[in-house]
């Protein structure tokens, strides 16, 4: 099999598992609290219950680590399993490497504490402030801004996870 056909196979499966993961499998509780800090807490209302709870930089920084988690799960259950089924065989170090990127891009993104954040910072340097902050017109520019930086990872993610694969 051809690298290129592989990391379009790659990139492809571990973006459909990456809009999963974080569409679908993300609860709302990490959604809603991964960005929180001591200096903005974030009070988080269960959808069930109507129970209030106030939440800071310990609860934000689990948060996000475990939507990452699930996140990087959801990549490495989808991706293998297609990457099984296309008949491509993917070195466990690569494999692991491009899901330590993921992971690692992802926490670093979703991480959002006002004021910062790292996509809001690379955001302010880069004169895209205002873009970041646009939040009417059904446009938000913030959850663009993460998409760009979660896709140009996972295109790289895929290079790395296509070293050394070969075909069953």
């Amino acid at each position: 099999m051809q690298r290129p056909a592989v990391f379009a196979a790659l990139l492809g499966l571990t973006r459909a598992a990456s809009a999963i993961g974080d569409m679908w499998i993300q609860s709302d509780f990490c959604a809603r609290v991964k960005g929180a800090s001591d200096e903005v807490p974030v009070t988080y209302e269960d959808p069930r219950t109507k129970e209030k709870t106030a939440h800071g930089t310990a609860d934000g920084r689990k948060a996000c680590l475990h939507h990452c988690l699930t996140y990087t799960a959801t990549q490495a259950i989808l991706a293998g399993l297609g990457a099984r089924a296309l008949g491509i065989r993917v070195h466990p170090g690569a494999a692991a490497a491009a899901l330590a990127l993921s992971l690692g891009t992802h926490y670093a993104a979703d991480r959002r504490v006002p004021g910062k954040g790292v996509l809001e910072k690379l955001a302010t340097q880069t004169g895209k402030e205002g873009f970041y902050r646009q939040a009417d017109f059904g446009m938000n520019g913030a959850f663009h801004l993460d998409s760009a930086w979660h896709h140009g990872w996972e295109s790289l993610a895929a290079l790395i996870a296509t070293t050394k694969a070969s075909t069953r």
